[in-house]
This record gives C-alpha cells, structure tokens and sequence, in this order.
C-alpha cells in the first residue's frame, strides 16, 4: 500500500529568513494524521537567506541527518566541530544525552536549500557525536546508494537505529528500483524533478509512505532525486 502526501499539504511557515515546510508535525504545526512514519519523526524541507540561520541550540535523543539541495551549510557544536556542509556531502549528528549545534548559511547572496531529517534512536542517552562524508555521485547515478545505515557500509553515515536512508539520481526517462526486507515499511521522498511509483506522480516535495510492499520502482519524468527511508 502507498500513501502519497502532497508537498501543497505539508504544514510549514516564512519568517522571512526562513522558508519551511514540514512533512510531519513540529514546531507549532500539528496535525495527527502525520506526526512521524516509523522511527522517522521530522522531515523538513528548509529555505535560508543569505547570512541566516539556526542560532546556538538544544537537543538530545535524536538522530539527525541534513542533506542540502543547494547551497552551502556552516556547522558549529559544543564538541568542537565546524564543518562547512555542500551539495553531495551527507551529515549525521547523534544528539545522544544533549549537544547545542548551529547551523548558518554563510553565503553573502546564495540561497540554502536543504533537508533536516531527525530519526528516532534505538535506546536513548549515550555519548553525542557528529559525522559528515562526501557521497561518491557515481553511486547514486541512475540506483539507489546507501547514504546512512546502523553498521556505516557501503560508506554510508552511521545512525543509532535499525533504518536506512538510500539516494537515487535519475535522468528523464530512466528509472531505479530499490527491495525492501519483509515486514519493513519505507518513506519516499522526492527532493527534485518528479518520478512515478505505482502509478502515481510525484513532484519535488511530494512524499509517500510505503507498507507491505517488497520493492518500490520508480519511473523518471524528468531529471530527478529521490529519497527512500527503510524503515522498522
């Protein structure tokens, strides 16, 4: 069974430095029917103006993962990193028992583009961390690559939970198909472009959430990026 959520239904707010949409509940926009699908808690699409960004702040028990679109992510943390985030580069933060971290875009005049993901931890506490790699664009090329898993294969970030995280980038025309373990569910997300699962489009911003199912083929209607959650 798949279930599309549209992106013109997601909650969301401007405040001027900051565009954002939401996929599930947060903040102050709540809505029942969508407050997580699995372990996955928050899925926001974000927009940052030139030389704004998310001051000095809180969290703990969260895995948080941030993948920009376009434009450039400057990290700070109360371990010590600062690490400047790009297109193709994937972060992961282990919030653990607390860690304050900011994020800015330190572009005088380029917009920033770019997904916060936060997924639920397998056991709560433990010591926070923070890890960001270059992802190789040949393994996302036309299949699905491995971006963020529990045991960090294939290169991939390594994440507290029993979830997966897999990127495929396809041209119009081409198409990707990606199995999923029995039992397991998935969220499909769709960062750019638009694509066709099952028979149904979906445009940048458009999700879906995936039961029952053992595959998920996807069919590009133009270039595309398309985001896929294994999930518990």
């Amino acid at each position: 069974m798949i279930q599309v959520r549209r992106a013109r239904d997601r909650g969301g707010f401007d405040f001027g430095w900051l565009d954002t949409r939401h996929t599930f509940s947060f903040g102050e926009y709540h809505d029942p029917a969508w407050s997580g699908f699995s372990v996955l808690r928050v899925l926001n699409e974000d927009r940052v103006r030139p030389g704004q960004g998310f001051g000095m702040h809180g969290h703990r028990d969260m895995e948080i993962l941030s993948w920009v679109l376009e434009g450039a992510i400057e990290h700070r943390d109360s371990l010590g990193n600062g690490e400047v985030l790009r297109p193709g580069e994937i972060q992961r933060m282990s919030a653990g028992s607390g860690i304050r971290h900011s994020e800015f875009n330190p572009s005088a005049d380029a917009p920033l583009h770019f997904l916060q993901i936060w997924i639920l931890p397998d056991a709560p506490g433990g010591a926070p961390s923070y890890e960001q790699k270059m992802v190789d664009p040949a393994r996302l090329d036309g299949i699905f690559g491995l971006v963020a898993s529990p045991d960090g294969r294939e290169g991939s970030v390594r994440i507290r939970q029993d979830a997966m995280l897999s990127i495929a980038r396809l041209k119009a025309g081409g198409g990707a198909s990606i199995g999923l373990r029995p039992g397991r569910r998935a969220w499909v997300q769709v960062s750019r472009g638009s694509a066709e699962i099952a028979g149904q489009a979906l445009s940048a911003g458009d999700g879906a959430a995936a039961s029952g199912e053992s595959a998920l083929a996807f069919g590009a209607q133009e270039d595309s990026e398309i985001l896929v959650f294994d999930l518990p």
